[in-house]
């Protein structure tokens, strides 16, 4: 019972932060995501868990990932991607379009650089054995 009401404190304190950052007061956040504002209050202080219905709505509301709500909230799993893309996620001063660009800059690279190493090494370990 106590990690559920950890996770609806968390995601609370997770879309507060997002609605500070866009500078959206909870009132135009409950217009534009759809909900009412004493409920949008109740899930920012973690005394609602929203459905991820609702944290679609918020997500819009807020012009973020409804991925990213769904992670805070444990609908999913937190993508991997290493201290890299960890420290990405955790900064508060990049908004989610921001990381999400980053992330995906990143995994890019790490693509590309994975490709090149393993055709580097596929021929040199067809010469050893040959």
């Amino acid at each position: 019972m106590d990690k559920v009401a950890d996770i609806a404190s968390d995601i609370g304190e997770y879309i507060r932060q997002q609605r500070n950052s866009a500078k959206i007061s909870l009132r135009q956040l409950s217009k534009l995501a759809g909900v009412s504002n004493p409920y949008l209050s109740q899930i920012e202080r973690g005394v609602r868990k929203p459905s991820a219905e609702i944290l679609q709505q918020i997500a819009k509301g807020l012009r973020i990932s409804a991925e990213a709500l769904y992670v805070q909230a444990g609908i999913l799993d937190l993508p991997m991607g290493g201290p890299v893309g960890d420290a990405i996620r955790a900064d508060t001063e990049l908004t989610e379009r921001q990381k999400q660009v980053l992330l995906d800059v990143y995994e890019s690279f790490r693509r590309e650089n994975a490709v090149a190493t393993t055709q580097t090494t596929i021929p040199e370990t067809t010469e050893e054995s040959a």
